[in-house]
């Protein structure tokens, strides 16, 4: 038997005997990495490897990348599983993966750096940057009154449909400023392309192009180094594969694939673009935990960090889980309850449609990572393997 038996036909299964070689801070096992700290058994329930192995078990990911850091502490990474079923190469802690709808904080970011600058306000009328959004109308053919880059930065905007980019951000943008509005800015949230304007409007405000902006401004400033929206022959390597459920629903199968996406050729995306490791996520989100600076550097401003950090919709009703509310480019947690039960009012992050997930605690100064890769995650923000794995990683700290 391999690595993984699917011969029960109830999905990917564990193999029972692991090989395991213990290293500073690690273990590496037959099944994959696993973090010292993952291992620490909470009151209420499993650990976070065991949490992880379920799910392998179950057949609802082949594998994961885990990452929990709680301020004062070494982060610790758990990998367990597959990165790719087929060539039955073992997830590791520096994989790749499309981080889709997580780039959002990121390019947020790099709008309030500018705002730092005096360059943009987030309560410049969009038009003032791209003019054809001085025409832009409802489906009623009502003209769009007063639309802000605030309003693209919480959802509010009244932008819809798919988040894709086309031959620029400049089409992009155009295209998106042609399209009906549905619905007057501030007045509704409903989850829109509007961080593919904003990243026109960074390229305006800058005189750069916004892949450019973001590498220089915020990725190579934190030595994120795997971070990128084209990854390298050697990073996609590394970039785990994507799967998604098979017709019966107790097995895994390829799902859409990555060629194309992230190739020289595309357009990097505002939106969702980039891929990322869980390391590197982390040192973004310990750069926002820190008020905007990590190791010395100072990315951006506190009083920035607090606009995107807290919440700016007010009484709106936001996705994607009970409890929420929007920053600047981040889901704020309100209220906490099922899903965010286990974590503080006020914590902020951002999932991705692939099923990554990174949310910041900042009360207890904790950071939770999560990484698969599932074409059919649905709404990972609400899903189980998130509830449970930010459960069991509290248990695992709190029980300590």
């Amino acid at each position: 038997m391999g690595p993984w038996d699917t011969s029960s036909g109830g999905g990917l299964l564990v193999k029972s005997r692991c090989a395991r070689f213990v290293l500073v801070g690690a273990a590496l096992t037959g099944c994959g990495w696993l973090g010292v700290a993952a291992e620490a058994k909470g009151p209420d329930g499993p650990t976070v490897s065991q949490l992880l192995a379920k799910y392998i078990a179950l057949g609802e990911i082949p594998g994961a990348v885990v990452l929990v850091h709680e301020s004062g502490q070494p982060p610790v990474t758990t990998a367990l599983g597959l990165s790719d079923v087929a060539t039955a190469k073992l997830a590791a802690p520096d994989d790749l993966f499309g981080i889709m709808s997580m780039t959002k904080p990121i390019t947020a970011t790099a709008l309030m750096i500018l705002v730092d600058e005096g360059k943009v306000s987030v309560d410049d009328p969009v038009e003032k940057y791209i003019s054809a959004f001085k025409d832009a109308k409802l489906a009623s053919g009502e003209p769009v009154r007063d639309l802000k880059i605030r309003h693209l930065l919480t959802h509010t905007s009244g932008l819809t449909g798919k988040q894709e980019c086309i031959e620029s951000l400049a089409g992009t943008a155009n295209l998106l400023a042609a399209r009906p509005f549905g619905f007057q800015p501030g007045t509704k949230w409903e989850y829109s392309p509007a961080m593919n304007v904003v990243g026109r409007i960074i390229e305006i405000a800058s005189g750069m192009p916004y892949e450019q902006f973001v590498r220089e401004r915020i990725l190579v400033p934190l030595a994120m180094n795997d971070t990128t929206f084209h990854p390298s022959d050697a990073q996609r390597a590394r970039t785990a594969s994507i799967y998604k459920k098979s017709e019966n629903g107790k097995t895994l199968e390829p799902g859409e694939r990555w060629a194309g996406l992230g190739g020289p050729e595309a357009v990097p995306n505002p939106s969702g673009g980039l891929f990322s490791t869980a390391a590197d996520m982390d040192r973004f989100y310990s750069m926002i935990l820190g008020g905007g600076e990590l190791d010395g550097v100072r990315i951006v401003s506190a009083d920035a960090v607090e606009q995107m950090t807290t919440v700016q919709t007010g009484d709106l009703t936001t996705g994607f889980t009970p409890g929420n509310a929007w920053g600047l480019g981040w889901c704020i947690v309100r209220a906490p309850r099922e899903v965010t039960g286990m974590l503080s009012p006020g914590s902020f992050g951002h999932g991705g449609a692939y099923g990554t997930e990174g949310w910041v605690d900042p009360v207890k100064k904790r950071i939770f990572v999560l990484m698969y890769q599932r074409s059919d995650a649905g709404n990972s923000d609400g899903a189980d393997i998130r509830k449970e794995f930010q459960q069991a990683a509290v248990d695992g700290l709190e029980g300590r």
